[in-house]
């Protein structure tokens, strides 16, 4: 009986703990929502978040952590009308929303795992933008893992310069 009441315990005490999703957490710009594995978002038919407002053709530097180490690199990508996409299958493919491409992993397990990559966005104005992380695992090619981040932007003459009045931290991040 004694038995029984520590498995039942034991459990309980287990199974209650949630398991972690989080592969990247990308802290600038902030993300529309703390999902990662459906593309090409995090997660399926997600709805857009509060919008982050910067000036056409303004420099950032997009941030993120590392919180499950894997082989493999980034990619940062940008599409001017929603969330148009490709899913890279090799090293060498080139997409047109592509900003950079191949950011390193750096496989450092237990020390600092925070990134920043300067990015470029478009010279030109948009209320429907999406930028886009994603984390590829590159153990097979063609790739088929992937983690994502979208933060949504709207880009304005007159409206940036870090986020603007209006930036807002998505749904999660």
């Amino acid at each position: 009986m004694r038995s029984h009441a520590l498995i039942l315990l034991s459990a309980l005490t287990f199974g209650a703990v949630p398991v972690a999703e989080a592969h990247i957490t990308q802290t600038f710009p902030g993300t529309r929502t703390e999902s990662q594995k459906q593309g090409p978002c995090g997660l399926t038919d997600s709805v857009r978040g509060p919008e982050q407002v910067f000036e056409p053709g303004e420099t950032i530097t997009v941030e993120w952590t590392e919180t499950v180490e894997h082989p493999g690199h980034y990619r940062i990508a940008f599409d001017i009308d929603g969330e148009d996409f490709p899913l890279p299958n090799n090293p060498d493919d080139d997409f047109d929303v592509t900003l950079v491409d191949q950011i390193a992993d750096r496989n450092v397990n237990g020390a600092d795992r925070t990134y920043s990559q300067e990015i470029t966005f478009p010279d030109v104005e948009c209320e429907n933008c999406t930028l886009q992380l994603i984390q590829i695992m590159t153990t097979n090619i063609p790739y088929n893992s992937f983690y994502f981040q979208c933060a949504d932007i709207s880009l304005r003459a007159g409206g940036g310069g870090g986020g603007g009045p209006d930036a807002g931290a998505g749904g999660g991040g």
